[in-house]
């Protein structure tokens, strides 16, 4: 089944030229020419695979929708930003962008990005049924059932992460107390073909140690190795499941 795009942008040329090299290449592409009608395509129906979106747009910006399709969603999400914005790709960032695109931009890269996400969207969507959870003091992290549970004062809380906070969580927990570089992480995350700066990794980590409700400063979960990447602390539950 063809996989369906999204594109957001108010300026109708550049979402023309875009779509039409996306369905060259065999996508199904809907265009919204601004943030609120791209929220208000995602929350009628949850079928877009990927969103091409523009932050720079009058009215609702790509930030402010990004933070409103979040609420309802976790499809994959490209940001289109201006060369200089660096500021405005670190907040697509912190609020739940998977990559990033600097105009000006060649069509063709686009396609190879949506591409390379769409890929990482599939692998990482591989049910690997009998795997064992992964249990460690405070948390259960559950391969099969995708899920991750909390343990906090004697109430198991359900943690709500996005499919890229879990393969980041699930690659560090699957090698407990392993220093990961940030090109390491990157690598088994986002893949080989990511094109972005090494900074996405702290961004996501960053997320992710808020969903948990973990302390940079006393992390239960996940630390920070400093001039050098991450690693899992949690100590491995008693009732660790064999591996």
């Amino acid at each position: 089944m063809a996989q369906r795009i999204l594109v957001v942008d108010d300026e109708e040329p550049i979402r023309e030229l875009v779509a039409s090299y996306l369905r060259d290449d065999g996508y199904l592409v809907e265009q919204a020419g601004d943030g609120q009608k791209a929220v208000e395509r995602i929350q009628r129906s949850g079928d877009i695979d990927l969103i091409l979106l523009d932050i720079r747009m009058p009215g609702l910006d790509g930030i402010e929708a990004l933070r409103e399709i979040r609420r309802v969603s976790d499809t994959y999400v490209i940001m289109l930003t201006a060369a200089a914005e660096e500021t405005d790709r670190l907040i697509g960032l912190s609020v739940g962008a998977d990559d990033y695109i600097t105009k000006p931009f060649s069509p063709r890269e686009v396609v190879a990005r949506v591409k390379a996400v769409l890929r990482r969207s599939r692998e990482s969507g591989v049910a690997e049924r009998g795997t064992p959870a992964l249990r460690f003091a405070g948390i259960v992290i559950d391969i099969d059932e995708y899920t991750v549970v909390v343990v906090d004062d004697d109430h198991d809380v359900e943690i709500d992460l996005t499919a890229l906070q879990f393969k980041l969580l699930r690659t560090l927990a699957e090698s407990p107390g392993r220093v990961f570089a940030r090109h390491q992480l990157i690598e088994r995350v986002w893949g080989r073909d990511f094109y972005g700066e090494d900074r996405i990794v702290d961004v996501h980590i960053g997320n992710l140690r808020k969903a948990l409700g973990d302390d940079v400063s006393a992390p239960r979960f996940i630390a920070t190795v400093r001039g050098v990447g991450y690693r899992f602390v949690a100590t491995p539950s008693e009732t660790q499941d064999s591996m």
